[in-house]
């Protein structure tokens, strides 16, 4: 089965679904590809405010395939990334099994990492002999610390779901059972809010981690913001108790 990611929408949430399950869903040339086209696709969706990474079978994701590595086919492992972390909605990884290799930073590149107890994952690069790209090793820095940054690349061992708990990789670890419940709850939370100011936040918030923040940028998005009709919206809904109907004007 040489099954490309897919994209499914529901409403504000799209779903981008790595099916690939007989291979530990390892990444080809093709799929990345593909996956930063399925990326730009969500961008230009002024409606959907949550994007889904999830997979099938038993494991996440094992990551790009080590046998390709250094064939002449060009590859842009960490250009697929990059475009994820910059993507415009905020983006949820619904972890299960495995998450190693490249995989490891595909999840990371998103807003939030949800995962199910008996996960595990690592990063074999220097094991395979292979100096990681800037920007990942970047975001294991930003994002977990220099300290388990070194700890992950420097030793490729292999930790389990209390340790990725506790560095901070996972930012919910739950029961198996509950995690469709504690994904849905996360993305309905997110699709509620107000789109001018979760998708501007989560912009200049990524941007102030790489400390790339464009001060222009976040002024102009703040008081875009500011006069809103959805603040306007929100404020009234507040003073009268009742949800908010925001329009994204």
């Amino acid at each position: 089965m040489n099954a490309l990611p897919e994209l499914t929408t529901d409403g504000a949430v799209a779903t981008i679904t790595l099916r690939r399950p007989e291979q530990a869903n390892r990444l080809t040339a093709d799929d990345l590809e593909h996956l930063a086209a399925l990326i730009a696709q969500v961008n230009q969706r002024p409606d959907i405010l949550v994007l889904q990474l999830r997979s099938t079978g038993k494991y996440f994701c094992s990551g790009y395939d080590i046998g390709s590595i250094g064939a002449p086919r060009k590859i842009d492992f960490a250009g697929m990334v990059d475009a994820l972390e910059m993507a415009r909605p905020v983006t949820i990884a619904v972890l299960h099994g495995g998450v190693y290799g490249g995989a490891t930073d595909l999840a990371l590149a998103c807003d939030f990492r949800v995962g199910a107890e008996g996960i595990d994952m690592f990063m074999p690069a220097a094991r395979l002999g292979l100096h990681y790209y800037r920007s990942g090793m970047e975001r294991y820095v930003s994002r977990l610390g220099l300290d388990h940054a070194k700890l992950l690349f420097l030793t490729a061992r292999k930790i389990g779901a209390a340790q990725m708990l506790r560095i901070g990789y996972l930012t919910q670890l739950v029961e198996a059972a509950q995690l469709e419940e504690e994904v849905a709850g996360l993305a309905r939370d997110c699709a509620s809010m107000a789109p001018l100011a979760l998708v501007g936040m989560k912009r200049h918030l990524n941007r102030m981690a790489r400390g790339t923040l464009d001060v222009d940028e976040f002024n102009a998005d703040t008081l875009r913001a500011y006069q809103s009709a959805d603040l306007r919206e929100g404020q009234a809904a507040w003073a009268q108790k009742r949800p908010p109907q925001f329009t994204g004007q």
